[in-house]
């Protein structure tokens, strides 16, 4: 048998560490750009890859929109000594005659202490009968009871005061600097002035979300809005419970990025190019700038949109890409909107793999040569 020449040996270890690595899968962060779009329904997959231009980037851009219904903002204010429901009142009548209704003989005033207002907003006052309290105030009362007895005793005197119960008040809970419940009172009767009684938010205002439960109904708006939008400060109503929350959307930044992991969203509207820059850009030495996904769930009225389409129905998967190499590139990413639970996803470049291949091969190279140098005794 003959023995191969030395000058031959280290091609040979070369090729032999080739056939190796090549039959071994490399590591690396995920799908490269040709396995993303082999997944595609072009490509008998059940994802639709569309790059990204004008038109798609319109056609996505939809955000959650926040706001009040007409319920909210047509309430009227609340004045700041409204009787409600469970408030006690002290009702005094004087009455100019010697023998009053209410009063004992010989006396001027007639002083019921304790009258509740019911559950139903009602309170009883003998020879009156059955009046509405409850989102009256005391002076309202006040003339409604003298009205009645005007008619029985002549020109009667009548005071009504709340001597017990918080009269309306509202309950501020989350991101605030005083959680606690509150009165509404003359400076207080919409939500931002409440909100300033409160301490104001304790978090960024810009991802600050406001929400407002009236009974079986809410509402939630934008923080910023609310002084940007006067008819977005609402008059509050007994009972309203506040809540200021952090914006809970985030999106999952994996690939050859700065950092790969969940993200909260640092502001009402984020685009592509601002989310790759929460995470700190792309990788200087790993990431391929025209490779860059976006995945997530589209509706089909947006998928419809998107492709042409109107046979689609349910949600559908896309894929969308964006080169940043283009010459409008940056700009596509600039515009293109991301929203909750969206994936980016930026692939390697290919020398970076090359670069795994060499390596790998050098290895082997090494070790090929080791084991040579063995057998030939060198």
């Amino acid at each position: 048998m003959k023995s191969v020449p030395y000058r031959w040996a280290r091609p040979i270890a070369l090729l032999a560490a080739l056939a190796v690595v090549s039959s071994c899968g490399l590591p690396q962060v995920g799908p490269n750009k040709e396995q993303i779009y082999a997944g595609s329904v072009q490509r008998e997959g059940d994802a639709f890859v569309v790059s990204v231009n004008d038109r798609v980037t319109r056609a996505t851009a939809v955000t959650e929109a926040l706001g009040f219904d007409t319920k909210f903002k047509n309430a009227a204010q609340v004045g700041s000594d409204t009787i409600r429901a469970g408030d006690v009142l002290g009702i005094t009548v004087w009455e100019n005659v010697d023998d009053p209704l209410l009063g004992s003989e010989g006396t001027d005033a007639a002083i019921l202490e304790e009258v509740q207002v019911d559950g139903d907003g009602f309170i009883f006052i003998p020879y009156a009968g059955r009046i509405s309290a409850a989102n009256n105030s005391p002076e309202a009362i006040r003339r409604i009871i003298t009205d009645k007895l005007s008619d029985q005793t002549p020109d009667p005197q009548v005071q009504v005061r709340r001597v017990a119960g918080d009269g309306a008040t509202v309950s501020l809970v989350g991101s605030v600097g005083g959680q606690g419940v509150y009165p509404i009172e003359r400076p207080t009767r919409t939500l931002s002035a409440m909100l300033a009684r409160a301490g104001g938010v304790t978090i960024e205002p810009e991802i600050a979300q406001i929400t407002v439960i009236r009974g079986k109904s809410e509402g939630t708006i934008w923080f910023q809005d609310l002084y940007g939008n006067p008819e977005l400060d609402i008059a509050l109503r007994g009972g309203d419970r506040i809540l200021v929350e952090q914006d809970t959307r985030s999106f999952t930044a994996l690939g050859a990025t700065g950092t790969q992991a969940r993200v909260a969203f640092e502001s009402q509207n984020l685009s592509a190019i601002e989310a790759i820059a929460q995470v700190g850009g792309l990788s200087s030495s790993a990431a391929d700038p025209t490779g860059v996904f976006v995945m997530r769930n589209e509706p089909a009225s947006i998928s419809n949109q998107v492709l042409g389409r109107t046979d689609l129905i349910g949600a559908q998967r896309m894929v969308y890409v964006l080169d940043l190499t283009q010459p409008n590139g940056m700009f596509m990413a600039r515009d293109f909107v991301i929203r909750d639970e969206d994936t980016i996803y930026v692939t390697e470049a290919p020398w970076t793999q090359w670069n795994k291949v060499i390596s790998a091969i050098t290895g082997a190279t090494l070790s090929v040569s080791g084991i040579t140098s063995l057998a030939t005794g060198g």
